[in-house]
């Protein structure tokens, strides 16, 4: 083997050792980026959650700290309860083959984590009435902060206490979620955004929520 042969040889050796160790660089840099790609999720969806925790904590300090009368209390529980009901019922009126199982408000949010019908079901529905999860859930703390010790008010009774729900809730409610949420509340069961349900129906609505008053007009 002549010296031209042999550094030809060495050199191909040489390339040879030279892309094994980019081969494994690369694949080294991809492990890497895989990992970081994979702790950059896991940071986003920590943060996610942590937004989320602080978000709903500070709407139910925003709900516990309302500064409404005891009869403002009232016209807004209604407005809430009435939203809810609402959202009930028209989920049942597509569902009708589930009624039993879904004998309330809750079970429908139960329900409709695990199950794809009562999902789209329920995605349609506050689709059609113009609201978001993020309303519900401000509607839903509403009550349950509240519910216990709030007297319902026919339509009738509240326009006889006041004129105009949305300047008691703007003039109060500084928190974004909950005045939003109450606002389209308002506006689903007054300015005709939500189909009306029969009016027997209104008569049952211990049937559907607990701890629900009628208050005569």
């Amino acid at each position: 083997m002549n010296t031209e042969t042999t550094t030809l040889v060495s050199l191909t050796e040489a390339m040879r050792r030279v892309d094994q160790k980019l081969q494994a660089l690369e694949a080294q840099f991809k492990e890497l980026d895989n990992t970081k790609d994979h702790l950059t999720r896991k940071f986003e969806n920590h943060s996610k959650t942590l937004a989320s925790q602080a978000a709903q904590d500070e709407l139910w300090v925003a709900v516990m700290a309302l500064k409404f009368t005891s009869m403002e209390l009232n016209i807004l529980y209604s407005y809430v309860i009435e939203v809810l009901i609402c959202l009930h019922t028209h989920v049942l009126e597509k569902l009708p083959d589930l009624a039993k199982s879904l004998p309330t408000f809750t079970s429908v949010l139960r329900r409709k984590v695990k199950n794809q019908r009562v999902r789209v079901a329920w995605e349609s529905v506050l689709e059609e009435r113009g609201l978001q999860e993020g309303d519900v859930a401000a509607l839903c703390a509403f009550f349950m902060a509240h519910g216990s010790k709030a007297d319902h008010y026919a339509a009738t009774a509240r326009r006889t206490y006041v004129g105009d729900a949305t300047f008691m809730i703007t003039r109060v409610v500084k928190n974004t979620a909950l005045r939003e949420g109450l606002l389209r509340a308002v506006q689903v069961i007054d300015k005709g955004k939500a189909a009306r349900r029969p009016e027997a129906r209104m008569s049952s609505l211990k049937e559907l929520l607990p701890s629900v008053r009628q208050e005569p007009a």
